[in-house]
């Protein structure tokens, strides 16, 4: 199941079985949308799709889709221009613990929010964040998101460095940069 986003044609949707496992190959690249939570609004959906979400250690169509997300017999085989993760609020949990919520799925799908570790990656300026290890450990923050904590960043090595603290909540955190080795290894980034 490859996300991307459109309607469903013979020239964008392929299905057939591999065994015993249904797949289903559905191509939203050609749409105007493109953005798999935009066409799926359900979040008891999303958030069992993205809890089942893991890197594609399958043996097929690994090069092509880094991700899967089984569902019991059927196989969906996820591609994305970045990380299939994407951080979209901050939340506060029940104990007032602060939370980031990630791809639609309101408080159903949230880690602990880890200021000291967030990257903003050198090679494309984007924000990253520690995202849940099954999924690659490593999500996006979405720039509306990450356009909001921009301020928060400090830069002791001048402009041109990358950014060294993060102001958050009257506290100060040395970034610990250690998600960047990773986002290199596993770059779909």
């Amino acid at each position: 199941f490859l996300v991307t986003s459109g309607a469903v044609t013979a020239s964008t949707a392929r299905a057939g079985w591999l065994g015993r496992i249904r797949f289903l190959l559905l191509f939203l690249d050609d749409a105007k949308v493109k953005n798999f939570i935009t066409c799926f609004k359900d979040k008891q959906f999303l958030a069992f799709f993205f809890k089942q979400l893991q890197l594609n250690r399958s043996g097929r169509y690994q090069d092509a889709f880094p991700y899967l997300s089984p569902c019991g017999r059927e196989h969906n085989f996820v591609r994305c221009d970045d990380r299939p993760i994407v951080f979209t609020h901050l939340l506060r949990g029940q104990a007032g613990e602060e939370l980031l919520s990630y791809c639609g799925g309101g408080d159903r799908l949230v880690v602990g929010f880890e200021p000291e570790k967030l990257v903003m990656f050198p090679e494309n300026g984007r924000v990253y964040h520690p995202a849940p290890q099954k999924a690659g450990g490593v999500g996006l923050v979405k720039s509306s998101l990450a356009f909001e904590l921009s301020p928060c960043f400090e830069y002791s090595q001048g402009a041109g460095g990358p950014p060294t603290h993060f102001r958050w909540q009257g506290k100060r955190y040395p970034l610990t940069n250690e998600l960047v080795q990773l986002i290199r290894s596993n770059s779909s980034a």
